[in-house]
């Protein structure tokens, strides 16, 4: 069958950005969330009946607005990453974000109003039909409306944030657009890359010679930029510590680990267990250096393909990845495939190679029809097949809630990427089995190990960077350079100095640093894909795997991360053993690595 290539956004907002159908939708949301501020500020529990019947329905009145939201903000953030030169997105991010804004102000005075009520009062609330559903969701509400200021200080705190935070987070956007590599094509044509379409080449080309001409390049066209990059990056920080240090907290993990729901405990100690492994992978990282020549990999080299002797990487077109994940899906979860058909047959994947897109990849839930849209480049390689796989892991994560209250659809970033790295095992796995020679297995055992690198050392270099600078950053702001040596230092204690060169401008070009909603975006990856090794183990051994999942999915925003744990996986959390496993898999592959490998070097 034949797929498109192009993502359908309009049969979200028909009518584009100025149509009346989003228009119109601004304009609603915008009369609601004044409807329900007025509601809210009259509203007091002990005038209403003994099923809370009046607070039930402004509950369901605020989740229909934060849904809306959420469905808006699709439209318009796909249209932004469809082309990062329409200079008609902005004023639209903007005008949504304000809505966003004053979404947050109405939802704090209800925080604050459970906040206020007793005990008692809130337990025989959470009992109530209907209210009982999202008892954990209230739970939460409470607690952050107990640590809120006056209603007249957060109003200014949200507002100041969005001229603050969220501004300099949309001009991360504005800069990276503006960052081009010159270069040249394979024939040796001069030619410009995108930020995004360079970063394409540094992961996927088979060249080594080619990536490591290429690696300064990029450097170079982030160094031309690295002053603004730093203003934004200190800007950024600095409004997000200065709330923090509002709501009376200098702990800037406070807030990233009550997002995911877990505990400091938990992030600790599934660090040290990766701390203690990481041996594990840079034994892996030094026999690929000798399979492409080298006494050691460098940054450009990490996640590079490996051709052995006459074995040509192995390639996909798009239709082949969409038939590929289609079908091994459907060996784990027939529901699973049944949603990535759906996915690629309705055109809910933005996938073409091309310039001016925005450089990643993400999936986004549309709340309000129960669809999803997916955005990404993809090249033909396994690595974008498990890409792919990876955002429907995503999809199916929301669409198995869909039925919920949205309260209940508000999963943490930890848990959902567990959803999207399940997906992402299925198809990467798959490859490697399939494999007809030693030679392919080598190239896809290889493609595989992306993963594991990444969200041991890769990511764990992200977090040592982000803690270290935001220490730093407490103190004042930091200069380019400075923020440069916090990136080199980062990747070599991750790396355990295992490579040749590193990359100081990382942080420039990583889009997680600068997102505003979500801070540290980076540790919630490694729980996710360690969470979904278990997950992954347990399918295997399990007849009624899909429904036991999907019974996970839909308690991910109903309980902490610990509890979600103990309920489906019987595991501690806190205690090694469990993290400990995960690495016990990632090892078994790299053995095989390397004992298929050593007749090659």
């Amino acid at each position: 069958m034949k797929y498109s290539l192009n993502w359908d956004l309009d049969s979200i907002f028909a009518g584009g950005l100025h149509g009346k159908e989003l228009t119109d939708k601004l304009a609603v949301i915008g009369e609601s969330i004044e409807t329900f501020r007025q509601a809210i500020n009259d509203y007091e529990f002990d005038n209403d009946d003994a099923q809370f019947s009046r607070f039930s329905e402004l509950t369901d009145f605020l989740q229909k607005i934060q849904a809306g939201i959420i469905q808006a903000s699709m439209y318009i953030n796909g249209k932004h990453s469809d082309d990062v030169n329409n200079e008609e997105v902005p004023p639209m991010i903007d005008k949504v974000q304000s809505l966003d804004v004053k979404a947050a102000q109405i939802a704090q005075l209800l925080q604050k109003k459970l906040a206020d009520l007793s005990d008692d009062g809130f337990n025989e609330l959470i009992k109530q039909p209907g209210l009982d559903t999202i008892a954990f969701s209230l739970k939460e509400n409470r607690h952050f409306g107990k640590e809120l200021l006056d209603d007249t200080q957060e109003t200014i705190i949200s507002e100041m944030n969005l001229e603050g935070l969220s501004s300099w987070s949309n001009h991360y956007s504005t800069l990276i657009a503006g960052v081009n590599v010159d270069f040249r094509d394979e024939d040796g044509n001069p030619k410009t890359l995108s930020a995004g379409q360079a970063d394409n080449e540094i992961l996927g080309n088979a060249d080594s010679k080619y990536r490591q001409d290429l690696m300064p390049k990029w450097e170079a066209a982030f160094e031309d930029k690295q002053n603004l990059f730093a203003d934004t990056l200190n800007h950024l920080s600095g409004s997000r510590l200065l709330d923090y240090k509002f709501h009376g907290t200098d702990d800037f993990l406070k807030y990233p680990l009550e997002l995911n729901r877990m505990s400091k405990e938990t992030l600790d100690t599934m660090w040290k267990v990766v701390d203690d492994n990481k041996d594990v992978l840079i034994k892996f990282l030094n026999r690929k250096a000798q399979l492409i020549g080298k006494n050691k990999i460098g940054w450009e080299d990490v996640a590079a393909p490996i051709n052995i002797g006459n074995e040509k990487s192995k390639t996909f077109t798009y239709d082949e990845a969409a038939e590929f994940i289609i079908k091994q899906f459907n060996s784990f979860s027939p529901k699973m495939a049944k949603l990535a058909q759906k996915a690629f047959e309705n055109r809910w994947i933005e996938a073409e190679n091309r310039p001016g897109k925005e450089p990643g990849g993400y999936m986004q839930d549309l709340p309000e029809t129960g669809e999803a849209r997916i955005f990404l480049t993809f090249t033909g390689s396994p690595n974008d097949a498990s890409t792919i796989a990876h955002e429907l892991g995503h999809a199916f994560h929301s669409s198995v809630m869909n039925d919920l209250p949205y309260f209940r659809q508000d999963y943490a970033m930890n848990v959902a990427e567990t959803a999207s790295t399940f997906g992402e095992l299925i198809v990467s796995d798959a490859n490697v089995k399939e494999a007809k020679t030693d030679e392919e297995k080598i190239s896809l055992l290889n493609a595989k190990m992306d993963n594991p690198v990444a969200m041991f050392l890769n990511i764990r270099a992200r977090f040592l960077f982000e803690t270290r600078f935001y220490e730093r950053r407490q103190a004042g702001v930091l200069t380019a350079n400075e923020i440069n040596d916090l990136m080199i230092q980062a990747q070599k204690d991750a790396y355990g100095e295992s490579l040749s060169t590193y990359s100081p401008h990382f942080w420039a070009s990583k889009m997680h640093f600068y997102i505003d909603d979500i801070p540290f975006y980076n540790f919630p990856y490694t729980f996710g894909y360690l969470f979904s090794l278990g997950i992954y183990a347990k399918a295997q051994a399990t007849d009624d795997f899909e429904d036991q999942y999907i019974s996970l999915l839909r308690d991910t925003a109903n309980m902490t991360t610990e509890e979600l744990a103990s309920k489906h996986l019987g595991v501690d959390l806190t205690k090694p053993d469990f993290w400990e496993a995960g690495v016990k898999l990632i090892e078994k592959d790299v053995d095989e690595f390397i004992k298929l490998t050593e007749k090659y070097v």
